[in-house]
């Protein structure tokens, strides 16, 4: 399967919030998201990024206070269905969407893909569904940025399995288009329910990380998120679980690809 990895947008962050030792200065963190080319599925992707329609989304208190505390860029031609309509795919081709959580930096271009169902770990949105306001805030949710037909296109996972050993340390996951060829794994902490997603590339492994680190330096490194930055975390305690079983899939598996959603480091990846 062909994946090309590209960025909508990017926020600015602390570099010592993200990764532990690193200095105390601004950053650019981009929003990553993938295209996949799947032979029977056509184009899927996982994530979409930041959208403009962001500004919009926290014009408003207490939506405000997310744009304040996560300064945002993010320019139309940006966008996901800007940017993969440039390599030739339509966002009405777009068949699925994977979320890998309900923040708005990775579901910010939902909307623009009205032929989609969206695929999510169940936890990951009974935790939003249905908030708003500050409830909303605490979580990194935006429900504006929810299309109106959401739940009526959504398809939760399920189906949960044993992966093949080549994975470890991930031992359990689901195999998202029923032929071996992406697997969704549990990354919960940094967001309930959230998952990263493994894939059989055309030039060897990929592991899309989400949010289980900000960047593979960290990864590299062992060195997570400031515990400043673990305040906003639905549960620290399985962030830094997470962070470790991706950690340690980097080390076992040195030929495969690992992409943070934010992670500076990551190149842009093309057929």
């Amino acid at each position: 399967m062909n994946v090309t990895w590209l960025a909508a947008g990017y926020c600015l962050n602390i570099e010592a919030l993200t990764r532990r030792g690193a200095p105390w200065r601004v950053a650019r963190y981009p929003a990553g998201f993938a295209l996949l080319r799947h032979p029977e599925r056509g184009a899927v992707l996982f994530d979409t990024g930041y959208h403009p329609r962001f500004h919009e989304a926290t014009a408003r208190w207490p939506y405000k206070a997310y744009a304040l505390l996560t300064p945002v860029r993010v320019r139309e031609h940006e966008s996901a269905a800007a940017q993969i309509a440039r390599l030739g795919v339509a966002p009405t081709d777009v068949r699925e969407v994977i979320v890998s959580h309900f923040h708005a930096d990775h579901l910010g271009g939902l909307k623009d893909f009205p032929r989609a169902t969206f695929r999510f770990h169940p936890d990951a949105y009974e935790t939003v569904r249905g908030k708003s306001g500050m409830e909303a805030v605490r979580r990194g949710f935006l429900p504006d940025l929810l299309p109106d037909d959401f739940e009526a296109r959504s398809e939760a996972l399920t189906g949960e399995t044993d992966l093949p050993s080549a994975f470890a340390p991930f031992t359990r996951g689901f195999d998202v288009f029923g032929d071996e060829s992406a697997w969704a794994v549990n990354v919960p902490g940094h967001a309930a329910g959230q998952i990263a997603l493994i894939v059989r590339g055309d030039r060897g492994s990929v592991l899309l990380a989400a949010d289980s680190a900000w960047s593979t330096r960290a990864l590299r490194d062992k060195a997570g998120p400031h515990k400043l930055a673990e305040r906003l975390f639905a549960d620290p305690a399985e962030e830094k679980r997470s962070f470790a079983r991706v950690s340690d899939f980097m080390a076992r598996h040195p030929d495969a690809l690992v992409l943070p959603s934010h992670c500076p480091e990551a190149p842009t990846v093309r057929p």
